[in-house]
C-alpha cells in the first residue's frame, strides 16, 4: 500500500479549490451526523461514491475494502446487541455502520484530490494562524511516515527471524508489544530532525505561497449548495424535527 493517498490527476474534482473542498468534507461530515435512518445515509454515501468515480480515487477506496467493510458490520452487529428495540434498533445499526463509512470514504476522498500544501493553503485562507495550519496538515504528512516506519520495523524483526504469525490472536498481539519501543524512539527522533530542520530554515508564519487558487462558479455553487444543506439540517434539528431527518426510528 502506498504511504500517500495523493492521486495525481486532471479531474473535476482536482481541479477545485482547497478552500472549497475543505468546505465539501466538513459539510458532508455535519451531513452525516444529521441522519439516522439508513435509507437517508445510503443516498449520502452513494453520492460520495460518485464523487469519487469522477475522481478516478476507486484505487485508494479498494486499499481500505476491508476496514470499510468491517466498520459497517460491526456496527450493524454490535448496536442492535446494546438498544434491543428490534426492528428499529437493526435499522440504527445499519445507518450507523453507513455514517462511519461515508465520513471514511469522504476522508480517503479528500486526501485523495488534495495535497498537503494545498490543505496548509486553504486553511490559511479560512482564517486559521499559520502555526496551526502548518501543524494540521503536518499531521497528515505524519500519519503515512509513522506507517511506513512501523513497516520498515516490521520486516527488520521479520528478517531477524521473529516469527509474528504463529499462534493465537493473543499471542501475536504479545509478539508486537516489543515493537513499540523502536516504532516509537523512530518517531520521536523523526519529530525531532522536523523540528531542527524548520528551525535551520528560518521557520516564521510570515509565509510566501506557490499555490495560487481562485474560486470560480462551480466553487461559488458549491459552497452555496452545502452551506444552504448544513443550514437546513441543523435548523430542523434545533427545532426537534426528529421524523423528517430520522424517518421512522
Amino acid at each position: 500500500m502506498g504511504l500517500f493517498l495523493y492521486t495525481n490527476k486532471k479531474t473535476v474534482i482536482h481541479r477545485m479549490d482547497p478552500r472549497t473542498k475543505i468546505f465539501g468534507l466538513l459539510s458532508i461530515f455535519i451531513i452525516s451526523m444529521s441522519f439516522n435512518h439508513p435509507v437517508y445515509l445510503l443516498t449520502l454515501f452513494l453520492f460520495i461514491i460518485t464523487a469519487v468515480i469522477l475522481s478516478k480515487s476507486m484505487i485508494n477506496i479498494f486499499k481500505f475494502r476491508l476496514v470499510i467493510i468491517l466498520l459497517f458490520l460491526f456496527c450493524s452487529v454490535l448496536w442492535p446487541l446494546f438498544l434491543r428495540r428490534g426492528l428499529k434498533s437493526v435499522l440504527y445499526g445499519i445507518g450507523m455502520g453507513i455514517r462511519l463509512d461515508v465520513m471514511i470514504v469522504a476522508g480517503i476522498l479528500f486526501l485523495s484530490t488534495t495535497m498537503i500544501e494545498e490543505l496548509c493553503w486553504g486553511l490559511k485562507k479560512f482564517g486559521l494562524p499559520y502555526p496551526i495550519s502548518f501543524a494540521l496538515s503536518m499531521a497528515f504528512r505524519l500519519v503515512p511516515t509513522f506507517l511506513g516506519t512501523t513497516s520498515t520495523v516490521v520486516q527488520a524483526q521479520r528478517s531477524r527471524g521473529l516469527d509474528l504469525e504463529s499462534g493465537n490472536i493473543i499471542k501475536r498481539v504479545k509478539k508486537y508489544v516489543p515493537l513499540i519501543i523502536p516504532i516509537f524512539v523512530s518517531a520521536i527522533r523523526n519529530t525531532d530532525n522536523l523540528s531542527m530542520a524548520l528551525e535551520g530554515k528560518g521557520f516564521t508564519p510570515h509565509r510566501t505561497y506557490y499555490i495560487d487558487s481562485k474560486l470560480r462558479f462551480w466553487d461559488y455553487l458549491i459552497f452555496f449548495s452545502f452551506g444552504l444543506l448544513v443550514t437546513l439540517f441543523i435548523y430542523l434539528r434545533i427545532k426537534g424535527y426528529g421524523v423528517i431527518l430520522e424517518g421512522r426510528l
